[in-house]
């Protein structure tokens, strides 16, 4: 007898918290495709599943599903033929269709230049404002007043004599002599193209723009700051350009002072920062452009006007807000670096030498055409394919020559 056919146990699927059926981890043949690969009419009829595998549609990127995402393609087993619903069935994904197919060209994006957020205000509130100040002969007029007065005292009390005065002439005396000192010890003179700032225990009270005679509380202290415009040349910078080549610039600003409020408290040294800021703009813009185009016509930094405004607005900017406005900044002189000098020029020679052929070739050969033209549309020569080359031959090089080329047999 032989013993009865072995029929394979029942499996319970229980689904996993990753989403794996326990059918696909625990069978009996493993070259025999699962449930989870086919539908369920299509399943062979010895895999005996108390739940059969549901079929799911893909989720969406990122998204967790509690079933295993399966894709409606035909299995060709020896168990199950392919039935007309599954040939019918829709194309695979992209993702999985074959690695020969071309793929359609992706576009590089531009490099986007990066800019940088303006610079912010360092204290909103610190602006400037007009200080408290009079005009000088107010201040002359009071003080010669309190002197007039003392002196009436004085010589009212003169009969009396100095130890016997009652207590109110003592007080209008130190009364006038108090108006005297500070009427006085407040004059100051104001200067065309200068003001005062004014600040009183480290806190700023305003700017005094007055000129000739005023009075300034001498309780104050004051700051002399030039407010005239000015021009300032840098020393050779040390910048790079867009190839890379070590240049010097020399540029030229012509500044001015426009808040004094800012210009003393919101930095350190104003002119300290003007030379650092035009540093950093002239190594900013200067970067962005070849220094020279030895193939074809680019935009270089020989445009001074363009390098110019682009170095004035950021320098202007930069600026703004530490109370100094830039009108100018324009490079004076730019030369290549000591160190690459001599190999840059030898390139300038060389890509003048041969634009210069091509203009001189491109001038030949316009006059060899229209000198073969004009003989043979006047009837004057008939020439064949062999003779026409021969003669355009002999008018390029005796043109060419007498232009100052070299032949081109000599060139080859």
């Amino acid at each position: 007898m032989t013993e009865p056919q072995k029929r394979p146990l029942p499996v319970r699927v229980r689904r996993h918290p990753d989403g794996i059926p326990m059918d696909d981890l625990f069978r009996s043949d493993p070259a025999r495709p699962t449930g989870t690969l086919l539908k369920p009419d299509h399943r062979p009829e010895a895999a005996e599943l108390t739940e059969p595998a549901a079929w799911t549609q893909p989720a969406e990127p990122g998204e967790r599903t509690g079933r295993i995402t399966a894709v409606r393609t035909p299995v060709h087993t020896q168990e199950s033929p392919p039935s007309p619903q599954a040939l019918e069935s829709p194309q695979p994904p992209q993702s999985l269709q074959s690695p020969q197919a071309p793929q359609p060209p992706q576009s590089v994006p531009p490099v986007a230049v990066s800019r940088r957020p303006p610079p912010s205000d360092p204290d909103p509130d610190l602006v400037e404002r007009r200080g408290p100040a009079v005009p000088g002969w107010l201040a002359v007029l009071a003080g010669l007043t309190a002197l007039a007065g003392a002196a009436a005292t004085l010589w009212r009390a003169r009969p009396l004599g100095g130890a016997q005065l009652p207590p109110w002439q003592w007080a209008v005396l130190a009364g006038c002599a108090v108006v005297t000192v500070v009427a006085f010890g407040g004059l100051t003179r104001g200067r065309t193209g200068s003001a005062w700032v004014l600040s009183l225990f480290g806190r700023y009270r305003g700017t005094v723009r007055r000129t000739g005679l005023a009075w300034v509380s001498p309780f104050v202290l004051r700051r002399r700051i030039d407010i005239r415009l000015r021009h300032w040349r840098s020393e050779p910078i040390s910048v790079v350009d867009a190839e890379g080549s070590a240049l010097r610039v020399v540029v030229l600003v012509v500044w001015s002072v426009r808040d004094t409020a800012r210009a003393l408290y919101a930095v350190d040294d104003h002119l300290g920062y003007l030379r650092e800021q035009v540093e950093a703009a002239a190594a900013r813009v200067l970067s962005q452009l070849p220094a020279d185009a030895f193939r074809g016509d680019a935009p270089t930094l020989r445009n001074a006007e363009a390098v110019g405004d682009a170095l004035t607005r950021m320098l202007a900017a930069e600026c703004r807000p530490v109370g100094i406005a830039v009108f100018s900044a324009q490079p004076t002189h730019i030369e290549y670096a000591p160190e690459v000098a001599a190999a840059m020029q030898r390139r300038q020679i060389a890509a003048l030498d041969a634009k210069h052929r091509d203009t001189v070739l491109t001038g030949v050969i316009d006059a060899v055409d229209d000198t073969v033209t004009r003989l043979t549309t006047r009837g004057l020569v008939e020439l064949d394919d062999f003779e026409r080359q021969a003669l355009v031959k002999d008018l390029t090089v005796a043109f060419y020559t007498r232009r100052g080329g070299p032949a081109p047999q000599d060139q080859e």
